[in-house]
Parts: C-alpha cells; structure tokens; sequence
C-alpha cells in the first residue's frame, strides 16, 4: 500500500470514529451516560453512607456496645446526632459462632429514642476517647435517592428532543408550517411536459399571467381568483400540473400535503394554516399548492359520532383565510384532489376556489402524446408504433402509461436487448393490465381442458356479435387473480353506449359459462368475475339508464356507496317493494336473454369453439386475427355451399322444365 493510500485510509477511519460520535446511531453515543451510570455505582458500592458492600463498618447492637465498654475494648468514639462510630482497642467476631470467621475493628450503632444519661458516666470510667460532631443534615444516599431517578429523566429527555431534531421536528416548532418554498430555478417542468389538457392549461396561464402582471386586469376591474381546485382520478397529471405552474409562473411556490397539517393535537393544524398563509403574504403574489386536500377538506360532522376536531379545526382556519373576515391578497391556492364528492360545501363554493378544473382521463390522441414525451428518454426499436400502443391502452392514464414504457424497458433490458421492442411493450402491457405471471400453478388435464373452452366461449361469441370489440388476444396463462383472459380493444374511443352494444357486451361476458353447460354440462367458479360485472351492468341498465322494456325511461337510482359509516342508515329507496321485485325480475330477465345469445352463438361456430379450445391447450395464447380468420373461413364456407345448393337447385328446376 502506498504512502498516499495509507494516508487516505487514515482519514476514513477518522472520519468513521467522529461519525459514530455524532451520528445517531453511533457506537459512542451512550460512552457518557455510561460514565454517569458506572460513578454512581461505584459510589453507591463504597459509599459508607449508603451502607455498600465496601463501604462503612458494620452496624452493631447498642447492648453489644455496651458490653464492649464495660470490658474496656473500646479505644475511641465519635458521637454525631444519633449516631455512634467507634473503634476497638482488639477485634471481636461479628457474629456469635464458631464457624463465622468475620471480625470487625471498626463498628457504628444508634443511640435508643429514650437516650442514655448514663453513657457519658461509663464512658469517662473506662477512659474512652470520645470526640463529638454536630448533626448533618445532608445525607447522600437521600440525594442518590432521589437524584438517580431524576437523571435517568433528563437524560432520556435529552435523548427525545436530539432524535425529534434529528428528524426536523421541534416542540417548539410543533405550530411552524411545514410548506416548503420551491426554487424557481431547480423547478424545470413547464406546459411542454404537459401532454393533452389544453383546457386546464389555458386557466392556469391566465392565473400565471395574472401573478406576474396584475394591471392589466385591474384596469378592468378583474380579481385574482382566490382558489382554484383539480379534480380528476388518480395518475391523470394533476400533481404535474402544478410543477408546470412553478415552472411557469416564477412566482414564490409553496408545496404542502393535506396529512402535513394534522397532528395528534387539537389547534396544531389550524396554527400551521395561518402560519402558511404569513409566509405566503409576506413574499406575494404567491402560489400555495395543497396536495390530496380532501385529508383536511372533508365534510364536517358527518357520519356516527360527529367529526374529528383536529381536522375541523384545521378545516375552519383554511375557510378563514381563503375568504374571511380579513383580505388575502396575492395569494392563489391551487389544491388536488380526486375525492371531490367528500369535500366540504364550504371549500368548494366561490371566494374560496373560484375555479374547479376537472382532468380526464386521456384521449387516445393525448395519450399518443403522452408516450411520445415518456419515450424520449427510451431507446425504442423501429417497429414500435406509439399510435398503435395507445389504441391498445384504453383507460389508462398518464402515470400508467409511463409506467407500461418503463416495463417495457425493465423487460428489453433483462433479456439483454439493444433497444426496447414492440414484444416488449405487448408484455409489459400484459403485466401491468392483468398481472404477473402465477408461477408453479399445476392444473390437471380436465381443469385445463375446462379453461380453454371458457375462453374460447369468450372469444367465439365476441366475434361473432357485430357490436362487440375486436379481440385482441386469448390466453390461458394465470396472471393476477385470472386463470385466464379474452383481451378486447375498442376501435376507437366510447363515450356514449348504445343498448345494443352493452347487450352484445354481456352476451360476451355469458361465453365462458355457455361453453361450460355446452361442453361438459356443469358450471365452475371460474366465471364468478364475469357473473358480477355482468349482474352490476344489468341493474345499471334497468335502475340508472333506462334501458329494459318493461322501464324503458326510468331513472330509478342504483344504491350508492356511501363515503361515511352512518350515512346509508338515513338513505331511502325511492320506490315500492312490488318496484323492487319487478325490478329484479327485468334485470333476471336481461341474465337470461344475454346468456341464450351466448349459447346460440357458439352451437352455431361449434367447430370454431373446439379449433380454438385445442389452440390454447397447445399455445396458451392465441391472437384475435387468427380467430377472426377461422370464423371468416367458415363464414365464406356456408356462403360457398348455400350457393352450390341453390345452383343444383336452379339446375333441378331447368331439368323439370
């Protein structure tokens, strides 16, 4: 090793020792505490006030001392208060047996409660030297007492208050808002990250502009909105908004979330909203972002038992400084939220967030973009088409998107690829749509022959309905909680839906246990998604969109779920027992019919249910062109032989005549 290295290694170790001085979880952090314990120990052990092992001589009986004058063996005695120290001219046994071999020289004892008056007189007699000393009224086995347990307080308060700094927090500190002040210049995220929501881009940069040049709406006597909140589901890009808002505005940025507010004490919250609210008027105009506001913004008092004081408290403060008693001038709050059915009335009205900005899920055009921004950063093979991708990726959001392309990567990257390929992307779309693999599973040959023909039941009957999704892929592979799945993927996107498609949508859903009644005569409890989504879907058509027959046009209203324990014991039905039987009647009724679809559709394609079914017994994946092609294959089949019969029966007839 050299010279240089030898002294590098030199400073490490140094540097190693002072860190286990100073760090928390160092080896010397208790070297003091243990000096204190062991000094007292010690004390206590040889202390001849405490009476410690070493420490003193031993106590004798006052009788013993007695005799022991009367035998002229005592050489001297000092006498302070009540108690008595001497010391023998010879050694005695402390105790009266042959077999102790202990003996003292020194002793102490007490003077009786009653005195002794003669004590002096035998004293003088056996010409003992006696020494007298005033009472003490400091005694340190009373101060050890008592001082033993009181050190152990300060010092495990100490230690409370070091770990409480350690992670930022103080007692007094415990009001001070824990909103943090984003720097302009590391704040890199603008409105070009942003893919889609053109329209909540266009509020936030009209609120942008007013913060940095508020004359030219006062001039026409134009306020600045108070509050502005982002609805939307989760992973939609609200949160992203908001850093393109400090990206963008230049402006004092405060960041919270609605948790940091709440303390196990009741005011804490509420102190930290005004505390927030000072330090945003001192740098103003500014921006203060509160994330998951629904944590500290739900409605009071509902439910059993009332509200929770801390968040109410917190609650009412925030009200106050948004639109109270005193003005709250160039401060805009901007909140998130995707919960807005608990938040309060209070919060949600104008004056304290003027403008709610709903952020939807995306478009197939947005979400094209949004893959276009996340691949930017990835190393993406030719063949990949990101416009295909996100035809396939209906409902997902953008944080959902990103995490498909990181997949993707993760996948290309494990089996040592150069760039990540469209195989890639088809897996990782897989996982994150179903699931992973379900490794070890081990079927018999009757459950697996049984699965391959509930999703062929699927299939089969989704192609051949006309309003019914393409399919995109069946499998037999476990993934998740499925033994199996019938992948399909719109056209294009759906906002509204006709009857006759949610009709053919659950005829689809009825495939897998048609196929089971058709094939093998009985029922499994694989189908218990598909009999739930589709008895969900039923009612929904019959209470909320008045799809049925016998209530074609009547909005009965489904059961809502309920955000509070309490509240459903005060929700009503809107109509009558004799409604409610009938009601489940027609939804019994649209069970039936769905299923009858779905078992004349595969009797009719019987052979293209068991190629299919053989298929997937031997792949375990088969894509949907190759089902459409067999299907159109036969369909061109029974053309083909409809047209050979009626030319022999043109050829019949001609002969006749």
């Amino acid at each position: 090793m050299s010279e240089q290295e030898q002294q590098q290694t030199e400073k490490n170790n140094a540097k190693k020792d002072n860190d286990g001085l100073k760090t928390p979880g160092g080896k010397h952090q208790y070297t003091f505490y243990w000096i204190v314990i062991a000094a007292l120990l010690g004390f206590w052990i040889f202390s001849s006030q405490g009476g410690g092992f070493f420490g003193g001589p031993p106590t004798i009986d006052y009788s013993e001392f007695r005799n022991q004058i009367k035998d002229n063996n005592v050489q001297k005695v000092t006498i302070r208060g009540e108690q008595i120290e001497g010391k023998l001219k010879q050694k005695r046994a402390l105790k009266a047996s042959e077999n102790d071999t202990a003996r003292y020289g020194n002793f102490k004892t007490y003077l009786p409660s009653f005195g002794d008056e003669k004590l002096m007189n035998i004293l003088e007699e056996n010409e003992v030297q006696v020494q007298t000393m005033p009472k003490s009224n400091f005694n340190w086995w009373t101060v050890l007492l008592w001082g033993i347990p009181l050190a152990f307080l300060i010092i495990i308060g100490l230690q409370f208050f070091r770990q409480m700094k350690m992670q930022g927090q103080n007692m007094f500190q415990i009001g001070q808002s824990k909103a943090k002040l984003q720097d302009s210049e590391k704040v890199n995220t603008t409105f070009d990250d942003v893919a889609g929501l053109e329209g909540a881009k266009t509020e936030l940069q009209e609120i942008i502009g007013f913060l940095k040049d508020p004359d030219k709406f006062d001039s026409l006597g134009g306020e600045i909105p108070k509050g502005v909140l982002m609805v939307g589901p989760p992973g939609t890009g609200k949160t992203l908004l908001a850093r393109a808002v400090a990206g963008e505005a230049k402006v004092p940025y405060f960041t919270i979330t609605g948790s940091d507010f709440m303390e196990m004490f009741v005011g804490v919250g509420a102190k930290r909203v005004r505390d927030m609210f000072e330090k945003a008027k001192d740098k103003a105009p500014a921006i203060i972002f509160i994330d998951e506001i629904d944590s500290i913004g739900r409605k009071r008092g509902a439910g059993l038992g009332g509200g929770h004081d801390e968040r109410e408290q917190t609650l009412n403060q925030l009200l106050s400084e948004l639109d109270g008693f005193e003005p709250n001038e160039g401060v805009v709050v901007m909140g998130a939220t995707n919960r807005p059915d608990i938040l309060d009335k209070a919060l949600l009205r104008p004056g304290r967030f003027d403008r709610q900005i709903t952020v939807h899920l995306p478009t197939q055009e947005h979400r094209e973009q949004i893959l276009e921004i996340h691949a930017e950063d990835k190393k993406l093979s030719d063949e990949v088409d990101l416009g295909e991708i996100a035809r396939s990726t209906p409902g997902f959001s953008g944080a959902d998107l990103h995490n498909l392309l990181n997949e993707a990567a993760l996948i290309a990257a494990r089996y040592k690829r150069d760039a990540v390929e469209q195989q890639d992307i088809d897996q990782a779309r897989d996982k994150v749509m179903m699931g992973l693999k379900r490794e070890g599973m081990r079927l018999t040959d009757r459950e697996k022959e049984m699965l391959a023909y509930h999703e062929a039941g699927h299939a089969v009957v989704a192609a051949v309905l006309p309003n019914s999704d393409p399919i995109h892929k069946v499998t037999v592979i476990p993934r998740g909680q499925a033994m199996g799945v019938t992948i399909q993927l719109p056209e294009k996107e759906k906002y509204l839906y006709e009857k006759k498609y949610m009709l053919d949508r659950m005829a689809v859903m009825m495939g897998g246990r048609a196929a089971e009644n058709l094939i093998f005569d009985t029922s499994t409890s694989g189908a218990e998604n598909d009999l739930k989504q589709i008895t969900k879907l039923a009612r929904k058509m019959v209470l909320d969109w008045g799809m049925s027959e016998k209530f074609n046009n009547i909005a009965f209203g489904g059961q809502q779920e309920q955000v509070f324990l309490g509240e459903q014991m005060g929700s009503q039905r809107e109509y009558s027992d004799s409604t409610a039987r009938e009601i489940d009647e027609e939804v019994q009724r649209i069970l039936k019919e769905a299923f009858d679809r779905a078992m004349t559709s595969i009797q009719e394609n019987r052979d293209v249910l068991d190629k299919l079914a053989d298929e997937l017994l031997e792949r375990e994946e088969v894509p949907g062109k190759e089902v459409m092609k067999w299907l159109n294959g036969k369909i061109d089949a029974d053309k083909a032989e409809e047209i050979t019969d009626s030319q022999e029966e043109d050829i019949a007839k001609s002969e006749e005549e």
